[in-house]
């Protein structure tokens, strides 16, 4: 029996804010046989989505009414970008086209008819990209303002479930994290005590994305690239922030096999609060000579103690091929250890 045939429907609408469309283009590599179909086979129906729907005009306006009037269920509205509120709260920097609503409008009507709202992206999450710098659209996620509890719903809001937002942080989010929390939510498998204090599912946000990066040996050595393109860890020159960003980003390939740090880009701690305000991305900011953004779990005098500890014991090997852009002396060849 198909596994569908088991399930109720579960109602979602995907809205579209002020994004750059790259989580549609995330959640669109899920699968091996296509978004579409893993939708279906787990019972979800996407009603409606601005990209991949073929509905348009008025037809998108009926929908849209039908929803809002409890006609139509919905069991969980999603909102990929960032909500702008302005000018003056009116939100009209973002209209619905065609509708004569604001996305802010629609987002605050359907909101409280929906059993969960869920932001897909950091923008939608908490502002992102449209929230940086002066801000002039008022852009904000659904219950963040950056770090802040309240955004476009308020820190009060809860779905029909009793749910706060559930924010799949991202920029953009891994496929796997999409399509996992919509099946999550279609069986009855997440709950409040499932999210983390930014609202984002502990299955995420109880992993680093320093977990599994390819470059950890010459992270505990603490051997470092000092440009891009060589191989060794980011963290000490080139702005790394693995250590700090929550995601399984190096634990499950991205479209069958790549990561930032895998392909030789420091990560921006993206799933994060706040994380477009970096001043640079490829530069780690420091204080006396030490990173000014630390491991998580890690205290700054232990920090500072073992990567002395361990710059002292690099093998050769580790030292060369950091600050090269391929292998230059591999395993078991190093010629014994380098004097610090």
């Amino acid at each position: 029996m198909n596994r569908a045939s088991q399930l109720p429907a579960f109602n979602v609408l995907w809205l579209q804010g002020a994004s750059c469309g790259g989580c549609t283009m995330a959640v669109l590599e899920t699968g091996q046989s296509g978004w579409f179909e893993e939708l279906k086979s787990f019972g979800i129906r996407l009603i409606w989505h601005p990209s991949v729907s073929e509905a348009t005009g008025s037809e998108v306006t009926a929908i849209l009414e039908e929803v809002r009037a409890g006609h139509i269920p919905l069991d969980a509205l999603i909102l990929e970008g960032s909500v702008l509120r302005g000018p003056n709260g009116s939100g009209r920097f973002n209209m619905f086209a065609g509708t004569g609503r604001s996305i802010y409008q629609w987002i605050t009507e359907l909101a409280p008819v929906a059993s969960y709202v869920v932001s897909v992206g950091s923008c939608a999450a908490y502002g992102g990209v449209p929230a940086a710098g002066i801000n002039p659209t008022d852009a904000t996620g659904l219950q963040f303002d950056g770090t802040e509890q309240g955004g476009a719903l308020g820190a009060s809001f809860c779905s029909r479930r009793g749910m706060p937002v559930i924010n799949i942080a991202g920029c953009a989010p891994h496929p796997g994290w999409i399509m996992e929390t919509l099946v999550a939510l279609a069986t009855n498998d997440l709950a409040a005590t499932d999210l983390d204090g930014y609202g984002r599912p502990k299955f995420i946000a109880n992993h680093l994305a320093h977990h599994g990066c390819s470059r950890n040996e010459f992270y505990e050595f603490k051997a470092s690239a000092e440009k891009m393109s060589e191989l060794g860890c980011m963290m000490e020159h080139l702005g790394c922030k693995a250590t700090q960003a929550v995601g399984d980003c190096n634990q499950r390939s991205w479209n069958g096999g790549g990561s930032c740090t895998k392909g030789g880009y420091a990560c921006i701690s993206c799933t994060s609060p706040g994380f477009e305000s970096s001043r640079n991305f490829l530069e780690t900011g420091k204080l006396a000579g030490i990173p000014i953004g630390l491991p998580l779990d890690m205290p700054k005098a232990w920090f500072v103690a073992l990567s002395a500890l361990s710059k002292s014991a690099t093998p050769k090997r580790v030292r060369s091929n950091a600050t090269s852009d391929h292998i230059v002396i591999p395993p078991g060849r190093s010629g014994g250890k380098t004097k610090p």
